[in-house]
This record gives C-alpha cells, sequence and structure tokens, in this order.
C-alpha cells in the first residue's frame, strides 16, 4: 500500500536519492568497463571503484529510509509519523 504523499516522497526522499543513484551506477558498470578494458591493461581497479561506490550508496539508501525527514514525514495514512 502507498503512502498518501508518495510524490512527495519521490521527490524529497534521501534512501529515494540515493538508490536512484546506485541504479544508476549499475546500469553504466558495464560502459565503465568496457572502455577501462580497451584503454587500461588491467581494470580491475576500476571495477573495484564502481562496486564500492555502488555498495556504499545502497548501504546510506538504508540509512536515510530510517531516519526522519521532517520536509516530508507528515502524515502517514492518517496516522501520526510514530504509529506510522
Amino acid at each position: 500500500m502507498l503512502v498518501h504523499n508518495w510524490r512527495e516522497v519521490l521527490k524529497r526522499a534521501w534512501s529515494v536519492r540515493l538508490m536512484t543513484l546506485s541504479l544508476l551506477l549499475i546500469i553504466l558498470e558495464p560502459v565503465y568497463n568496457f572502455a577501462a578494458a580497451t584503454w587500461v591493461a588491467k581494470n580491475i581497479y576500476i571495477q573495484l571503484g564502481m562496486q564500492m561506490v555502488t555498495g556504499l550508496l545502497a548501504a546510506a539508501a538504508i540509512a536515510a529510509r530510517i531516519f526522519v525527514q521532517r520536509k516530508i514525514t507528515g502524515d502517514l495514512n492518517g496516522k501520526p509519523p510514530a504509529e506510522g
């Protein structure tokens, strides 16, 4: 079930922003790997760096999801935020 202010959550929630960045990096990873393979003999550092950044963004999205964001919290389906 969606919260009543789901459009506002999509626009302002840091967890959504971080997950979007993570998804973008996952989509672009094959492109970076191909470019690194053609330009650099050993691209292990680029692969490792991309995977670390993607993992850190996903972890940050999880952390951002549990913190209250005052601009968008409001009522959740008619209940106060504490009752969620």
